[in-house]
């Protein structure tokens, strides 16, 4: 791989360690959910073996071949955060039966990823939680052409932490809450939120629903404490360890960690629209023919029937 590579993964490693202050700053600091809290959720927020990590970004940063581990071909793989655990058993899966292969996991908000590739960051494959990135990326002309699939499909809810006694029954009594851990709005699921506070009239509706600030919500809330979370994962940590007493996320976040949490409302989906996860090859000038064979076979396990069962295993739902 050439240098640019070698470059951009040095600025995913300083991102990546930053956000793992974030969130160790989040734990201690809280926002005021009151209480007894819960003990942290274990590998809430940790990638596993098949993810990227800050160490792994920081040893291809310093090696300047950048290779891949030796006699395997590389397939980078950015997924939407709540994708982290059924693409990981996928990917984990697909290594077993192609050891000539490496699949390489990027977690994040696909906001955040969507910057990433538009950085130049080193992708093959992106899978996002919402089309509003994938729009953005396929008119950049940074998409493979033809490869755009719409995968996936989930549910917002509302939740806390088990045991909390809070008086919140959903998004309508939102304002009952001591605090709210909230996605961003660059994150699909922070934007979905807000989508349906302003179809609830909880938010006027002057703007574009990702373009309103934790305070601005906070202020329609009556006050409520709003904290703000990179992705839906820490949104759900945020909740199970007790540092907020509610918040929103995806259903298929919730799903294995229902002894920590509990769902307080699904979201109807004429509140947040219809929340569809999109997948496509990603342009990458940087990989060779290999890389692209590999990458091209496993994005169609990724997004064939082969995979079903295992997302709704996670709680996606598979059109």
């Amino acid at each position: 791989m050439t240098r640019s590579i070698t470059k951009v993964r040095s600025r995913l490693a300083r991102s990546l360690r930053e956000a793992a202050v974030l969130v160790f700053v989040l734990a201690l600091t809280g926002c005021g959910a009151g209480g007894k809290a819960p003990e942290p959720l274990s590998g809430s927020t940790a990638n596993t073996a098949a993810s990227v990590t800050a160490a792994q970004t920081d040893a291809a940063a310093s090696d300047q071949t950048d290779s891949a581990p030796e006699g395997k071909t590389e397939v980078n793989v950015f997924i939407a955060a709540s994708l982290n655990d059924a693409v990981t058993e996928i990917a984990d899966a697909y290594e077993q039966s192609h050891p000539g292969t490496k699949i390489w996991l990027n977690a994040d908000s696909s906001g955040t990823l969507m910057t990433q590739i538009e950085e130049g960051a080193p992708c093959d494959i992106f899978f996002s939680a919402a089309k509003k990135q994938m729009d953005q990326l396929e008119t950049g002309g940074l998409l493979a052409e033809g490869t755009r699939r719409d995968v996936l499909e989930n549910e917002l809810v509302v939740i806390t932490w088990t045991g909390s006694g809070t008086k919140v029954t959903g998004l309508e009594d939102l304002d009952s809450a001591k605090s709210v851990a909230l996605a961003g709005g660059s994150v699909p699921a922070g934007k979905y939120t807000r989508q349906a506070l302003i179809a609830l009239g909880t938010l006027d509706g002057s703007k574009d629903a990702a373009d309103y600030t934790p305070a601005e919500v906070s202020d329609a809330l009556g006050g409520v404490t709003v904290s703000e979370q990179g992705n839906v994962s820490q949104v759900l940590a945020a909740v199970a360890e007790g540092s907020c007493e509610v918040g929103t996320t995806y259903l298929s976040d919730v799903t294995g960690h229902e002894d920590r949490v509990e769902i307080l409302q699904h979201v109807p989906q004429d509140l947040t629209g219809k929340i569809v996860y999109p997948a496509a090859l990603v342009q990458n000038p940087d990989a060779g023919e290999q890389q692209e064979d590999a990458a091209a076979d496993f994005f169609d396990v990724l997004t064939g029937a082969d995979s079903e069962a295992v997302y709704e295993k996670y709680g996606f739902v598979t059109p």
